[in-house]
């Protein structure tokens, strides 16, 4: 819709607005309280300017770690009064993100269905050269294969 409104702020001056908006389905009130509002729309986005800039300062003082929640209760603690909520759509907006931990795992127990693997070296790991025992367990490793 402020698509349709701003089409019509630009052709008011070569067409009537009365016109514009029977043509374009509008009615001319809505047209005229969105213009209205403009400055208060204006004033909101230099608000959420200012906003990201101290979002973005605490976000790199943090090394880029922090996310929403850790943001949120470090402009509490700066007495800035702001809901959540705001800082979540700014920071989407402008793409700041924080680091998130993946879940921890146990290694130490194996899962309930797991069948062992063969022992094929029969638990003796001496070599006679470099490189003829090859063993490892790389299972742990993430290799970001099931994300996204």
């Amino acid at each position: 819709m402020n698509d349709v409104y701003a089409f019509i702020e630009a052709e008011k001056t070569t067409h009537h607005v009365a016109l514009l908006c029977r043509l374009l389905k509008v009615a001319r009130s809505s047209f005229y309280g969105w213009l209205a509002g403009e400055q208060a729309r204006a004033a909101r986005r230099a608000a959420d300017d200012a906003l990201a800039h101290e979002i973005t300062v605490l976000h790199i003082a943090s090394r880029c770690t922090y996310g929403v929640p850790r943001i949120h209760a470090e402009l509490r603690r700066l007495d800035r009064r702001v809901n959540r909520k705001r800082v979540e759509r700014i920071m989407r907006e402008r793409d700041i993100t924080g680091v998130t931990r993946r879940k921890r795992r146990s290694l130490t127990r194996p899962a309930k269905k797991a069948v062992p693997a063969h022992d094929l070296i029969g638990r003796d790991f001496t070599a006679e050269a470099p490189g003829t025992k090859l063993v490892g367990d790389i299972s742990y490793i993430p290799t970001d294969e099931h994300a996204r």
